[in-house]
């Protein structure tokens, strides 16, 4: 299936979850909360999420921005995640989590495509650039030097030490977040870039290898 088809793909999941799919020039509303139950009398209640948060913030992570181009004549696209890995080597699949409230997801959904940018250990600014959330993503590309990624034209930022270039393959629900598997059309590297290290982020702050 070709791009125009992994888009329409991802327009039919946002239709059937009951998302907005035109473009108007407005900001695109975020996917509901699931819908909620509550604990039994004798179902152990979950963990509070300030504790989730905690314990999980012990497994360090790289930090990646996503990005996609724009779809029917909107700005490109880009949100910082840390929840990225590979999934498949044959087919080569790769899977990232989105919050299902994001603004910016459904954007990339409607573009069917999206750019992984790996980010190397002296960029913690760019990825706050992209952290910051609401719709207006547009701001989040000013005076950034980027380029059409070879097989989307997702934006490709300047000086990652890695990149992998995506088409939507699936998405799946997952609690509060979306599951986005993507194949991947192309992927590179930037030896010199990634002579600095990695990007990583543990317990709520950024840090490099060594430090």
């Amino acid at each position: 299936m070709g791009h125009a088809g992994m888009a329409a793909a991802a327009v039919r999941y946002l239709r059937s979850a009951g998302s907005p799919t035109s473009t108007p020039a407005r900001p695109v509303d975020p996917m509901p909360h699931p819908e909620l139950r509550s604990v039994r009398a004798d179902e152990r209640p979950p963990p509070p999420p300030d504790d989730f948060r905690r314990v999980l913030g012990h497994f360090a992570s790289g930090v990646t921005v996503v990005t996609a181009p724009g779809a029917d004549g909107e700005p490109p696209a880009g949100f910082a995640c840390q929840s990225f890995a590979s999934l498949s080597l044959d087919p080569p699949l790769v899977v990232f989590m989105v919050g299902r409230s994001s603004t910016t997801w459904p954007r990339v959904a409607r573009a069917g495509v999206f750019c992984v940018n790996i980010l190397g250990a002296g960029q913690g600014p760019l990825c706050r650039a992209f952290a910051v959330s609401g719709s207006r993503t547009a701001d989040k590309f000013a005076g950034l030097r980027y380029e059409p990624s070879p097989a989307t034209g997702s934006p490709l930022l300047s000086g990652v030490p890695a990149w992998v270039d995506c088409a939507i393959h699936a998405v799946h629900t997952g609690g509060d977040h979306l599951i986005v598997v993507g194949r991947v059309e192309a992927l590179g590297t930037d030896e010199s870039a990634a002579e600095e290290g990695p990007l990583l982020f543990h317990r709520g702050a950024f840090g490099t290898l060594g430090s």
